[in-house]
C-alpha cells in the first residue's frame, strides 16, 4: 500500500465535489481528487491529506493505472461524483472497478421535480432544438461551453446569450460559437450546498432580467444548478428547455444520494455493513 492513510479516489467537478471532499477529509480519509482542469481545483480548500490529479482520464487503461499506481493507492473506495452527462468516464470507471473488485459508489443526483405551472419542454438531444420555433426568442444557454456551437446553430434564435465557466477555454469556445462578448457571463454556479437555491441563483436571476431572457436551455443534471433554473423560469414565466440526461452507465443498485453515500463510506478503520456497494432497498432516490 502506497498511502500512509486509508484513502478514497474522488472523481468530481465543482458542484458537490468540494463538499464531499471536505466531509471525507473531516472524517479522517486521505483523498485523491481527479479534476479536468486547474480552474476547477480552485473550488477546493487545500488540505495536507488532499492530493489532486488534473486532466481527463484517457480511457480504461488510465483508470486501471490510477487504481494500481497512484500515490494513495490502493483505495478503500472510489466515488464517482462526475457530471451526469459525463457518460464515457462513468462507464469506463464502472467497468474497470468491476474487473478489479474495487468498491465503487456513484453519486445520484435526482432530477428536480417540475414546478407547477412551469413551461418546461424536455429535449432528448440538442438536435431537437431545430424543430422548435425559437426565432423570436431571447435564448439563454447554460449547457457547457463545448456544446454552444451546436446549440446556437440548431436553435435559430434571434439572439443568444450564455453563462459560461470563468476559464480561457470556455471563453474561446463561446466566442468561436458566434456569441458576442456582451452576450456572455463568466460565472461559476455556487457550490455552497448549505445555502438555499434562491440565494445561489441571485446572479442567474440578475442575468435573466438584465438580458430580457424569454427562454432558457439547460441540462437535466439534477442538484442545485437544475433547481435554480427550474425555480427561476417558473417564477419569471420563462420557457425552460431541459436537455434530458443520458441513461446511467451502472444499475440503480450502485447509485447513492449524497448523505447515504457519505454514511456508507463512514470512517477509516470502521468496517462497513454487509451489502457493500448497494444502497438500502436499491432505491437511488433514497
Amino acid at each position: 500500500m502506497h498511502g500512509p492513510n486509508p484513502s478514497i479516489w474522488l472523481l468530481s467537478g465543482t458542484g458537490e465535489g468540494p463538499l464531499i471532499a471536505a466531509r471525507l477529509l473531516a472524517a479522517g480519509w486521505s483523498v485523491q481528487l481527479s479534476l479536468v482542469s486547474e480552474d476547477a481545483l480552485r473550488a477546493y480548500a487545500p488540505h495536507p491529506r488532499l492530493q489532486s490529479r488534473l486532466g481527463a482520464l484517457a480511457g480504461p487503461g488510465a483508470i486501471e493505472a490510477e487504481l494500481q499506481d497512484a500515490p494513495l493507492a490502493p483505495f478503500r473506495w472510489v466515488i464517482d461524483a462526475s457530471h451526469p452527462f459525463a457518460c464515457r468516464i462513468s462507464a469506463d470507471l464502472a467497468a474497470v472497478c468491476a474487473r478489479f473488485n474495487q468498491p465503487l459508489l456513484r453519486l445520484w443526483r435526482p432530477p428536480a421535480p417540475q414546478r407547477p405551472g412551469s413551461r418546461l419542454i424536455l429535449l432528448d438531444q440538442l438536435e431537437d432544438l431545430a424543430a422548435l420555433d425559437l426565432e423570436g426568442e431571447r435564448l439563454m444557454l447554460a449547457i457547457g461551453a463545448r456544446h454552444l456551437a451546436r446549440a446556437v446553430e440548431r436553435a435559430g434564435a434571434r439572439v443568444c446569450f450564455a453563462r459560461i465557466l470563468p476559464s480561457p477555454a470556455s471563453l474561446r469556445l463561446a466566442l468561436a460559437a458566434g456569441l458576442a462578448p456582451g452576450s456572455l457571463a463568466c460565472h461559476r454556479p455556487g457550490t455552497g450546498l448549505s445555502a438555499t437555491a434562491t440565494a445561489l441563483g441571485a446572479i442567474e436571476r440578475a442575468l435573466l432580467q438584465h438580458w430580457g431572457i424569454t427562454t432558457v436551455l439547460c441540462r437535466q443534471s439534477g442538484g442545485p444548478t437544475e433547481q435554480i433554473w427550474q425555480g427561476l423560469c417558473a417564477e419569471l414565466g420563462l420557457t425552460l428547455l431541459l436537455l434530458k440526461r443520458p441513461d446511467e452507465p451502472i444499475s440503480e443498485a450502485g447509485l447513492w444520494p449524497l448523505e447515504p453515500l457519505l454514511e456508507r463510506v463512514g470512517f477509516p478503520g470502521v468496517q462497513p455493513p454487509a451489502g457493500e456497494g448497494k444502497p438500502s432497498g436499491g432505491d437511488p432516490a433514497g
